[in-house]
């Protein structure tokens, strides 16, 4: 199985690409790049603009905030997981920063390659924007769900 076929395959089992056409995937294939980030240095900052997003496809990243100039860690991601949906979406910088924990390969998915997207084909544009929304509210439940556990236990 080719590189190609083995990137396919993996897109066609992650819910932010769920439903999408085998034409809408080669697309998002044809218009993105496999990067590598070492272990230490970032993906992105938080704060920075959003040129792309992330499809973690070797590796483990951390997701931090900054706190009073510390980096609190939020989440550890591995492969399979997109990193940089949220800012793709609300057009505003980076929540977080993204750290390799370990050397990682990603497939770095432009935003001009989902403007393509929307230009050739509305309704799979469309597709993917709900998915990844979805995996935006997944996590912010995740994050709620974690904020009032945390409210239970911290005294009054």
């Amino acid at each position: 199985m080719s590189d190609l076929e083995k990137m396919f395959n993996m897109l066609r089992r992650m819910p932010i690409f769920a439903g999408l056409s085998d034409s809408a995937l080669t697309l998002i294939l044809d218009h993105s790049q496999t990067i590598k980030v070492r272990a230490g240095d970032h993906f992105f900052l938080e704060g920075e603009p959003a040129k792309s997003f992330f499809v973690i496809k070797s590796g483990v990243v951390i997701v931090e905030k900054d706190w009073r100039g510390t980096p609190i860690k939020l989440r550890r991601l591995g492969i399979g997981d997109c990193i940089g949906e949220m800012a793709i979406i609300d057009l505003m910088g980076r929540s977080a920063s993204v750290r390799a924990e370990t050397d990682c390969r990603a497939l770095e998915i432009p935003r001009t390659t989902l403007a393509k997207l929307y230009q050739q084909d509305l309704e799979q544009y469309t597709i993917i924007m709900m998915n990844m929304g979805r995996e935006v509210s997944r996590r912010l439940r995740s994050a709620s769900e974690r904020l009032f556990a945390i409210e239970q236990t911290t005294p009054k």
